[in-house]
């Protein structure tokens, strides 16, 4: 919501998420997934690469939600943070089977 004020919409979820991909993968190396036998390197192409993806799987749930679907349910009132919410959610299932099977796999 802090990126909101000085960005668009679109923009401020993109970064809001480089940042939140940031503490998220030292948190995952760290604290859930520290026994990975993936090397440095691959442990960060991996991460990039999911979060890529839950990331598109964000901004496309946001989008709907934001333009689309909450303004035909009638919802008027914090229509971006809602969907900004839902879009956050979404992706949870699939990035950490992302994480779990490639970037932070034991072999």
């Amino acid at each position: 919501m802090l990126f909101s004020l000085v960005a668009p919409y679109p923009v401020a979820i993109v970064l809001a998420y480089c940042l939140g991909m940031t503490v998220a993968f030292s948190l995952n190396r760290w604290l859930v997934f520290s026994e990975s036998t993936n090397s440095l390197r691959k442990q960060m192409v991996f991460f990039v690469l999911v979060n890529l993806f839950g990331l598109a799987q964000t901004l496309v749930v946001s989008l709907v939600l934001a333009h689309w679907l909450l303004p035909w349910l009638g919802v008027t009132t914090y229509v971006e943070e809602i969907a900004h919410a839902v879009g956050i959610a979404v992706p949870t299932v699939s990035s950490y089977l992302g994480h779990k099977y490639l970037s932070f796999r034991r072999h």
